[in-house]
């Protein structure tokens, strides 16, 4: 029988490797907390019904608080591979014209560069 904190660790939970796709943003907030966000695109790879080989990138929005973000601001640039864990997150905002708005995002607990830049 698994104990319930255990099972706790697997709810809502993403782990991810990819590259950063932007320079990271980083800002100083009002309270004294810093954020960054940055861009990840991860790579699949499959052979199609032809034969070819066919690479599927997907991009996620990250987002980091505190000492991740000041360690991005430090060592991440564009291109950059690195391993993340985190949190799923969903959040809304009207536009300019009045629409509502809805965005994905992991919130980085940890992460880890894992290679050169390309």
């Amino acid at each position: 029988m698994f104990k319930v904190k255990v099972m706790n660790n697997l709810r809502n939970r993403v782990q991810l490797i990819g590259r950063v796709g932007n320079t990271p943003e980083v800002r100083s907030l009002s309270e004294g907390k810093t954020m960054a966000r940055i861009n990840l695109a991860t790579n699949e790879v499959h052979i199609n019904k032809d034969g070819e080989k066919v690479t599927e990138t997907q991009w996620h929005n990250l987002i980091a608080w505190g000492k991740n973000a000041k360690f991005i601001e430090k060592y991440l640039t564009k291109g950059q591979e690195v391993a993340i864990e985190g949190k799923l997150t969903n959040r809304s905002y009207d536009d300019k014209e009045g629409v509502k708005r809805y965005i994905t995002e992991i919130v980085i607990n940890e992460l880890m560069m894992i290679g050169n830049k390309k």
